[in-house]
């Protein structure tokens, strides 16, 4: 298939930036808080992702875990994520707000993609949520954002499949649609032909241990007591690596 496959990497520090960036991916949503689900990353954090990086930098704005049905001021948060965004060189944010019928909130999103322009837009698996994603599809497109991030309505995108080439379809050319979710180096091939997407998301994460040399491995900061303090998961440059050769080869 003769095709061009981008890939953006989820990650949440400067080095997994970094990492993505050496294994050749073509863009970076930059997270906090990814146990979570991702919230919008710190100023600091952004300023320095791009400082070291020529590849495309999307920040997630979401001002908490949880529901995307947003009060006014979490709402006044996100306007200003946007702009601080803007502001410290983004080319791009990642955004989504419900209706508490589980819709697009058409108002507020497009109050949002209006400061956040000339930057890309994407939208994202809030999409997952709402209870017709074709009427949800139709209402993106209206608004005239640039990619929308899925799972295809499931818990991962190689589930979501048979939505996703179903929006794939309707969007044509006029919004691209980028599986997300559970993304790895045994179904991405699958995925891509099945859907004829042209980009992808993945955070393709390792574990790496922390250098302490003293721990107190009795004592969390968290509250998930089977979580450990000394150590992270980062961005897997080989892993990264493996699906970009996967993709060229679809």
């Amino acid at each position: 298939m003769d095709r061009s496959i981008l890939m953006e990497v989820c990650v949440d520090s400067v080095q997994s930036a970094i990492s993505a960036q050496v294994a050749g991916a073509q863009r970076v949503e930059l997270c906090d808080n990814l146990v979570e689900g991702g919230t919008t990353p710190s100023a600091g954090l952004i300023q320095l992702c791009r400082q070291h990086l020529f590849i495309g930098l999307h920040v997630l704005i979401r001002p908490r875990r949880g529901d995307f049905l947003y009060s006014g001021l979490e709402f006044e948060v996100m306007r200003h994520d946007i702009l601080m965004a803007k502001q410290l060189g983004a080319d791009g944010v990642v955004l989504g707000v419900l209706l508490p019928n589980g819709n697009i909130d058409v108002p507020r999103t497009q109050e949002l993609i209006n400061l956040a322009r000339p930057m890309s837009v994407t939208f994202h698996r809030a999409f997952d949520l709402t209870p017709d994603p074709f009427k949800a599809l139709d209402d993106l497109l209206y608004l005239q954002v640039d990619r929308l991030l899925t799972s295809g309505q499931q818990p991962t995108a190689p589930e979501g499949a048979d939505l996703i080439s179903a929006l794939c379809q309707r969007a044509e050319e006029n919004l691209a649609i980028m599986p997300g979710g559970g993304i790895n180096e045994d179904n991405l091939t699958a995925l891509l032909e099945k859907t004829g997407a042209t980009e992808f998301h993945a955070s393709a994460r390792e574990f790496r241990e922390s250098k302490m040399t003293f721990k107190r491995e009795d004592v969390t900061m968290g509250g998930n007591p089977l979580t450990t303090e000394y150590g992270s998961m980062t961005a897997s440059l080989p892993r990264i690596t493996r699906l970009l050769d996967l993709a060229r080869r679809t």
